[in-house]
């Protein structure tokens, strides 16, 4: 997983080219490697491993969303966090975001849980981890994305302006504790999961003050509104 043998959206690409040709890139490209030729099930395809980035690049991000894993079941990660492909139930915990959205800004519930249209607007759905095995959450933690993904968030925090980061839950607020609360602004509440949602995710109103953050910036505010009809982007890096 060299920086020339990866495709990525340009801007992304001059900045984590020397994450790419670090050892830990390339004892993770290794692995996946070779957790293909035994056989397994990596989720999202190989194509979309990097779909956050190359829907927004760096001088177009406005917002940043943190998740963890991949979702593990067939057919639902597409490289986007919290996000799920066209057909697909929608997950429990984008079921809560909607619920939130609706609350905050009027905005109906989606049909579906196809996020692209918020990522093409600038918002960077990073999940920590970019890749799972087939039903078993989980299984590529501490394998090296996560610091590929902390330098991710580095870059933006130091090459962009007034950036405004959700952090949703314990995991997401330790992984960006560093991003700079002077230049950018950071909104924390606790996890959508049906587990910790009404314990303050709920009326937290994060998509109204990240767009009244973005207007107080002179930027666009985000239409947090999704297309009926969910089309997936042939935008490629």
């Amino acid at each position: 997983m060299s920086g020339s043998d990866v495709r990525l959206e340009e801007s992304w690409k001059r900045v984590l080219g020397p994450e790419f040709a670090s050892p830990y890139m390339q004892q993770l490209r290794e692995f996946l490697v070779a957790e293909k030729h035994a056989g397994k099930r990596i989720f999202p395809k190989g194509a979309d491993y990097f779909r956050a980035l190359d829907l927004t690049p760096l001088d177009r991000v406005r917002v940043v969303i943190l998740g963890q894993d991949p979702y593990h079941g067939a057919g639902q990660a597409h490289g986007l966090c919290f996000s799920v492909q066209p057909g697909v139930r929608v997950p429990p915990s984008l079921v809560n975001i909607y619920k939130e959205l609706q609350s905050d800004l009027g905005i109906p519930p989606a049909a579906h849980g196809f996020l692209e249209s918020w990522a093409q607007q600038g918002v960077l759905l990073l999940n920590s981890v970019l890749t799972v095995e087939e039903a078993r959450a989980g299984a590529h933690q501490g394998r090296g994305w996560e610091r590929f993904t902390d330098a991710v968030i580095r870059v933006v925090n130091d090459e962009c302006d007034n950036v405004v980061f959700m952090l949703w839950g314990a995991y997401a607020q330790k992984k960006a504790a560093f991003v700079d609360r002077q230049r950018h602004l950071v909104l924390t509440a606790p996890h959508p999961s049906p587990l910790s949602a009404h314990n303050g995710f709920f009326g937290c109103r994060h998509f109204s003050k990240a767009n009244d953050f973005l207007v107080s910036r002179g930027l666009d505010p985000i239409d947090w509104r999704l297309p009926e009809k969910p089309l997936r982007s042939s935008h490629q890096g």
